[in-house]
Formats: C-alpha cells, structure tokens, sequence
C-alpha cells in the first residue's frame, strides 16, 4: 500500500512514541468509551494557556466540555503532503474521502487519515482552506481560513460543544464551533466562516471523476494507525458520545441526516429517504441524489471493512452546493426548528 499504511513494524513505532503522543493515542480511544466530562471553567481554560477572552461569547460555555485532549493533542496538519491519483495506491474502492475542487484544482482527503488529525490547514487553487473533520458528528467541512481580511490557520482546543469540534485560530485564540463555522468565544465572536462546497464520496468515484487529482497522505504513515476507526460501532450506538443535548423526535439520534443550508431555511433529510427516492427536488431546484457504494468511517475498527452507508450529491443547475452528512442529534443541538424530513 504506497502512502496510506504503518509499515510492518507500526506497533514498534507506535511504541517509540513519545509520552505525551502515547497519552494522546490513548485518549482518544477513550473518548469512544466514556461519557465522563470536564465541565467549563474559563479560569482552568486560562490556566492552561488560552489567551481567549472568554467575557465575550455568543453560548452558555457551561456547554463546553473537554473531550480528553489537550490543545492540538489531536494534531491538525500544517504541512499537508499529497500523491497523485495515478501513483496512490491501497485505499479501498468505497473508502470515504472528502473532496474538494477549487479551479479545478481537485483533492481527496481520506476519513482515515481526517480521523486522526480533524483539521488539515491547506492550500488550493489559490485559496487558504482550512478542510475539518469531526468525527462524533460525522461532520466533513471545508472552510476559507481567510477570517476578516487576514488568513489565518486552525488547530483543535481539545473541548467539544454538543459532541463536537470546537476549533480555534492561531491569530487571536478565539474559539469556534465547527459544525456552524461560527466564533464561539474570544475576540471574534459572533463571526461566521465561508463555507466551501465538498463532497464526502468513494475514493472510486473521485478517483475516476478526477485522475488528475491528488490525495492527502500521511507525514509519518507510523504516526498513527491509519485505516484503523478508534470510535468502533459508533454510528450503530443508541446514543453519541460526550453529548448532554436534547434528544431528537421520532429517529435515531444516530441516524445519518443531509443537511442542506443553502437557502433561507435549512433543509434536512433522513438518508434513509434519499435512498428509498433516489432522488429529492426542493422547490429552489436543489437536487439532493443518493449515491450508493461509501462505506462509513465509524462502523468496523478497520474502515476498510466499514459497513456500505452510501452517500449524496446536492446540486444545483449542476454545481455543487455546501452541505453536511451528519447525525439526527447534530440537528437536534444546532438546528432545533429544523424538522427532519424522513
């Protein structure tokens, strides 16, 4: 496998991690098993070394807790190397990968690798991105890192805010809320990322639709055990991990939700129901279409092996729109006046 897999020896290397990395491994296996909690303490968070203004906020931080580890111990990628589509080897045909094109510029970033690092700080077409991935929410985002005029890049503060990623920037420590792409708290509160249109697909499909593309691959592919899903059996769990929100109504709070927020209400559909349709038209021309054959990313502990979910394309007049592939829950805790369509 060219890029994508530890060597042989990954549980040698593994083992010559560093402490600090050891603790990190470890926690975020945790994470997956337990739903203790650190509560918010804006003085413990300044103890720790944020220089966030936590007197500006837009949200109860009393919804804030520590998901384990410690600032950037999930480690964003700075530096990101890719391969050539033509020269990758390894990935299987339906293993999930996010996607973006940029001037046509295309790039995949697969979920086994989003999964250990959550945030790769990038550069496409021209453009400051900053491409997320929560995995809790199932959450695959794609932001411009451009923030008020000034590029910036974003690491992970080791809290979560409903089950999911709070980010923060490098420019002014503020903190921000990956699944709204909204400041949270520090001096940018209140200001909103521009979302950038992705898709979350086969790694066929994009290798057939973009040959000349290229895909994310690990720094040091010893540095983490890619191909492996730390959150085993996650999205087949009665309830998510780490969330203290309330509940949805009459589905799943696992269940895999299309959100569309394109228009001036955001739309979301039960995949469920774009598999058995096919095929939905809003009344704003939106096409939201099933897509068959991506596996998910948090069903087997090899995502390989991961059960066949299928995905989506939302479109309109042929171009792709920004939406999300997310839980029931997630809608419940940041949309609560959006009724899922099942």
């Amino acid at each position: 496998m060219t890029g994508f897999s530890p060597p042989a020896s990954a549980k040698a290397a593994t083992s010559r991690l560093s402490p600090v990395l050891a603790i990190v491994m470890v926690t975020m296996v945790s994470l997956a098993l337990s739903t203790v909690a650190v509560l918010a303490n804006p003085d413990r968070w300044a103890a720790e070394g944020w220089k966030t203004d936590f007197a500006k906020t837009s949200v109860d931080l009393s919804t804030v807790m520590s998901g384990g580890p410690p600032r950037d111990g999930i480690p964003p990628i700075d530096d990101p190397q890719f391969l050539p589509v033509s020269e990758a080897g390894g990935l299987d045909d339906k293993e999930p990968v996010m996607t973006v094109v940029i001037k046509d510029k295309a790039r995949a970033y697969p979920l086994r690798v989003m999964t250990w690092h959550e945030i790769v700080n990038d550069r496409l077409g021209g453009r400051a991105i900053a491409v997320t991935y929560c995995p809790l929410c199932n959450a695959a985002i794609v932001f411009d890192r451009t923030v008020e005029g000034s590029e910036t890049t974003f690491g992970t503060t080791g809290k979560l805010r409903n089950s999911d990623l709070v980010m923060y920037d490098r420019e002014t420590d503020s903190w921000w809320q990956q699944f709204t792409g909204e400041a949270i708290a520090g001096a940018r509160t209140g200001v909103a990322l521009k979302v950038i249109p992705s898709r979350l697909e086969a790694w066929a499909t994009f290798r057939d639709r973009h040959p000349d593309g290229e895909v994310l691959t690990p720094n040091n592919p010893g540095l983490r055990d890619y191909g492996r899903n730390p959150y085993s059996g996650y999205d087949s769990s009665s309830v998510p991990f780490l969330y203290r929100g309330p509940m949805p109504e009459g589905i799943k709070p696992l269940s895999y939700v299309v959100v569309v927020r394109d228009g001036p209400e955001p739309v979301a559909v039960s995949l469920d129901k774009v598999r058995r349709d096919n095929k939905i038209r809003l009344d704003d021309g939106t096409l939201i279409a099933w897509v068959p054959g991506v596996r998910s990313a948090l069903d087997d502990s090899a995502i390989p092996r991961g059960r066949e979910i299928g995905s989506v394309t939302v479109t309109r007049d042929g171009e792709d729109l920004v939406h999300e592939l997310t839980f029931a829950f997630v809608v419940t805790a940041f949309l609560p006046d959006t009724p899922i369509l099942e």
